[in-house]
């Protein structure tokens, strides 16, 4: 049965119901016992369920630029990464 770090790492999973059948399992049984990641469950519901009813912010040209920018730097910084 997964320990409540790992419950912490797979709630994504869980709540998106991604997991192998026998980890979602073992992860309801913990939340079956454990009310501190019941109670952690909840509140990412609640987060995923105010955040899919907010409407879409759009950011500022100055802020996408200024973003954007700072991903070239990145990218050509010499670091292996690459920029968008």
């Amino acid at each position: 049965m997964p320990t409540c770090r790992d419950m912490s790492e797979l709630v994504t999973g869980y709540m998106e119901r991604t997991l192998p059948f026998r980890v979602r399992v073992g992860a309801w049984m913990h939340l079956r016992q454990c009310s501190m990641c019941r109670r952690y469950f909840d509140q990412m519901h609640k987060t995923v369920d105010l955040l899919a009813d907010a409407p879409p912010i759009e950011p500022s040209p100055d802020i996408e630029e200024s973003a954007l920018a700072v991903l070239r730097a990145r990218g050509s910084a010499g670091d292996g990464t690459t920029a968008p």
